[in-house]
């Protein structure tokens, strides 16, 4: 079994010289296009490479293609695993990591006896140090290499998230939660004072190269109209940033929400009326919408964090996938830490199929659609899928090699197939933290573990 190895700071590269390029020889897999669209999109190499040089991706395809092309780069043998695109979660809470695992519990319970009170704790920024570690090195340990975070209620604990994300090079878009009622007094805040706390995050975290911000009101019952337009204030000063938060989790979330914004037709419609909604938003869950919504929303070309594990955890419902599929309504996959049921993508992955089979309108998801799901379908909900998500050449080399320990049910099925659907069908239903051996982001080893 893997044990974690610290988390190596980003500016240690494997190869030595920047112009060296290596190549790692592995079966291989990753979906350049989306797979719902083409199954063919899917590359599948059961003796495939991966060629790095300056920490982008100089060639992916069948290893003696690859290297004929490189003859004199370094050849590293990882054919006792499988590399992956780094996996990619489109939504996930930094300061609620000490609470997965709350089980059997209603949303209400478990936001005011669990979550609400361990956010309450980030006021300490010590104490959210130590936490935005634990929350860093949960993503990396599981694979992720970019997440879309919530961050803190607070502004310094938001910028303890950061510090970390960028002290270990992964890709980490946050921001500043904003909330002004519904919630404890603590974690409220007056919107001029939220205007001026973000605007000063913004200013110090943009332009770090790894890091972006987001604009994140926590949900419509918590924020008020005042809010809300400090929310489309900070978009309009800053046309870059991403917008994300919840919407139609529940039928009581809607319920509270109808009530708070009495002249809104839907959930939805609270957002757009501050014009919150376009190509950059996230919005998280989507289980209860209405067919005018999905209209909107891919007229609107935002995207859904679809979180699987949260939603039955919570007994929230299961997502409608097909009505996503058939309103082309793009959506991508979200841990949901800490509703959720942990930092796994690739879970999180297995999760939506099983669920869709049950589903009111049941889908059959392949292994290309979901490994789709976890890696470029997120890319593109980030507004990233020029920079990751798959192994074109030119993109970043964002990885993920997983080496299943000797005797574990997953290492029984890699090393007794040569079927790259067998292998990629394993190593979702299979695959967790234990089986991930290293990570990098853009070339750099950000996580090892050993065997």
């Amino acid at each position: 079994m893997a044990t974690a190895t610290a988390t190596r700071p980003r500016t240690q590269k494997l190869a030595p010289f920047v112009d060296s390029v290596e190549i790692l020889r592995a079966p291989l897999f990753h979906t350049p296009g989306n797979t719902f669209e083409n199954p063919g999109n899917l590359i599948a190499l059961y003796d495939g490479a991966l060629a790095i040089q300056a920490g982008r991706v100089a060639a992916c395809g069948d290893y003696i293609a690859v290297r004929a092309q490189y003859p004199d780069a370094a050849v590293r043998d990882l054919r006792d695993g499988c590399i992956l695109p780094g996996l990619i979660d489109t939504h996930a809470h930094f300061p609620q990591v000490r609470i997965l695992g709350a089980l059997g519990l209603s949303f209400p319970e478990w936001l005011e006896t669990r979550a609400l009170p361990e956010e309450a704790r980030l006021a300490d920024t010590a104490h959210a140090r130590v936490v935005a570690r634990e929350f860093v090195q949960g993503l990396a340990s599981h694979g992720t290499t970019t997440a879309l975070v919530f961050g803190s209620h607070f502004a310094e604990a938001t910028a303890e998230l950061f510090n970390a994300a960028d002290h270990h090079g992964l890709r980490v878009t946050s921001g500043l939660v904003l909330s002004d009622r519904g919630l404890w007094p603590s974690l409220c805040h007056a919107p001029e004072i939220a205007l001026s706390d973000s605007r000063l995050l913004i200013e110090n975290f943009r332009d770090k190269a790894r890091l972006r911000y987001a604009v994140i009101p926590r949900f419509a019952p918590s924020t008020s109209e005042a809010m809300l337009e400090v929310c489309q204030t900070l978009l309009r000063e800053n046309p870059g940033l991403l917008f994300t938060t919840h919407i139609n989790e529940s039928p009581a979330e809607i319920a509270e929400v109808l009530q708070a914004f009495p002249g809104a037709a839907d959930y939805l419609a609270v957002y757009e009326k501050f014009d919150l909604v376009g190509p950059r938003s996230v919005l998280a869950h989507n289980v209860h919408v209405t067919d005018a919504e999905l209209a909107r929303l891919a007229e609107r070309q935002a995207a859904i964090a679809h979180c699987p594990c949260s939603n039955a955890a919570l007994g929230n419902g299961i997502f409608p996938l097909q009505r996503h599929l058939n309103a082309k309504v793009r959506f991508a996959l979200g841990s949901d830490v800490g509703a959720g049921t942990g930092f796994g993508i690739l879970r999180e992955a297995l999760q939506a199929g099983l669920m869709q089979r049950v589903a009111r309108e049941p889908v059959v998801l392949t292994s290309a659609q979901l490994l789709w799901m976890a890696t470029r379908a997120g890319a593109e909900a980030l507004s990233m899928a020029d920079e990751i998500g798959d192994f074109t050449p030119g993109k970043a080399a964002d990885l993920v090699y997983i080496k299943p320990a000797a005797g574990t049910p997953l290492h029984a099925v890699l090393t007794h197939t040569e079927d790259p659907e067998r292998m990629l069908n394993a190593v979702i239903t299979l695959a967790g933290a234990e089986s991930v051996c290293e990570v990098r982001v853009e070339g750099d080893v950000v996580y090892e573990g050993k065997p």
